[in-house]
């Protein structure tokens, strides 16, 4: 990998983590564009991590919050809100590891995002307060976010429609959603570092140059991603999103049906 490649990379990771285009999706099409047939598991670990500073920062007030009183409704409602993403990321890893190879697959998932997105735009507006989520609302949010573990689906945007439709409002929902993907994205981490003690991975060889550039980069476009983000629930601007991505699955047609 070249330190352009990382940069870019680590760009499409930390923007599409936070907007609702699916990060998983956008980095395996990148990967399959610029040539890896393998993926390259501690750049995966190193981009990941470069996303948790973002939300570290903008939701720190929430975050120490939460660690000065861990035993608190909130904490375990996003623990509630995690458990169908942990369940389908252990059971399913298999069918996920196939789905991320699969640039198929990809072009479905971007259509269902994209209809998901659409769909939300159209939610009448919410009141709901975060002291006011229930536990079934963030079983409900979970398992919006256990689908989008597939390529292709978004995770903040599938777990941000699902908590606007249980009727809270959009910058609670915002919070909340964001919240979890701490536990999310730890998660994800938690299983590639797995491979790599595993032995999976060859660990000789590394840049640290480029592994440095991808953290960065993802960093920083995650810190504005996530910015854009929360601008965007409020006025409820996502269908602009939901058409980049049937633009992009339309796209990922078209190749394979008349390129490959």
């Amino acid at each position: 990998m070249t330190l352009l490649e990382a940069i870019i990379l680590g760009i499409i990771q930390g923007l599409a983590e936070f907007l609702p285009i699916s990060s998983s999706g956008h980095l395996a099409l990148g990967q399959y564009i610029f040539g890896y047939e393998d993926h390259n598991l501690i750049f995966i670990i190193v981009v990941h991590i470069g996303t948790l500073i973002p939300v570290v920062i903008v939701y720190r007030k929430a975050i120490w919050e939460l660690i000065k009183r861990p035993f608190q409704k909130m904490t375990y409602l996003l623990i509630v809100a995690t458990i169908p993403a942990a369940i389908v990321g252990i059971f399913f890893e298999d069918a996920i590891e196939a789905a991320l190879s699969s640039i198929t697959f990809l072009a479905v998932g971007f259509v269902v995002t994209g209809v998901v997105l659409i769909g939300t735009d159209r939610l009448r507006k919410t009141g709901k307060k975060s002291d006011e989520i229930t536990y079934l609302d963030a079983t409900l949010i979970g398992i919006a976010q256990a689908v989008a573990v597939f390529p292709g689906i978004s995770r903040s945007g599938s777990t941000i429609s699902a908590a606007l439709a249980r009727g809270i409002n959009r910058e609670d929902a915002a919070k909340f959603v964001f919240l979890m993907s701490i536990p999310a994205i730890l998660g994800a981490l938690l299983i590639q570092i797995i491979h790599v003690v595993r032995g999976n991975l060859v660990l000789a060889d590394l840049d640290f140059v480029v592994l440095g550039a991808g953290f960065v980069a993802s960093a920083l476009s995650g810190y504005l991603a996530i910015n854009f983000m929360l601008a965007a629930i409020k006025k409820a601007k996502l269908s602009y999103f939901a058409y980049y991505v049937l633009v992009l699955a339309a796209a990922i047609g078209a190749y394979l049906i008349f390129f490959r």
